[in-house]
């Protein structure tokens, strides 16, 4: 069963349009142009929507993970290209918080013998 969906307050859907559009982050501006005072704190706004706003992070970097993945293929095409190694650091960062991380394998082998973990010794008082 989903969770139902949070009713916002249209100032409050417009911050975080702003948010996430035009103020590209910018808190203070979002509200600015959201319509809210300069005297409102930030903390008024941020606090009743911050999980809509981890939400939208989330799909934002979710939304250009394929253009970090482009951005690895192009350095590995031209990795003299300027920057490269900046691209790379930015699309592993961007890859790896939209769940895209890299797999890491380890080998077990087995010479042939058992391995037995044991209980701690307890100390007995005689």
């Amino acid at each position: 069963m989903s969770k139902p969906e949070k009713e916002y307050s249209e100032k409050q859907q417009a911050f975080l349009d702003c948010l996430m559009g035009e103020a590209q982050g910018n808190i203070r501006a979002a509200m600015t142009l959201a319509g809210y005072s300069t005297l409102t704190k930030m903390a008024d706004v941020v606090n009743p929507l911050k999980n809509e706003i981890v939400d939208r992070a989330s799909l934002m970097l979710a939304m250009h993970a394929p253009k970090a993945a482009h951005g690895i293929i192009n350095v590995l095409e031209d990795p003299s290209s300027l920057g490269a190694k900046n691209a790379i650091s930015a699309a592993r960062e961007v890859l790896d918080r939209s769940g895209l991380v890299k797999k890491e394998q380890i080998e077990v082998t087995n010479t042939g013998g058992g391995l037995f973990i044991l209980p701690p010794k307890s100390d007995v008082a005689e």
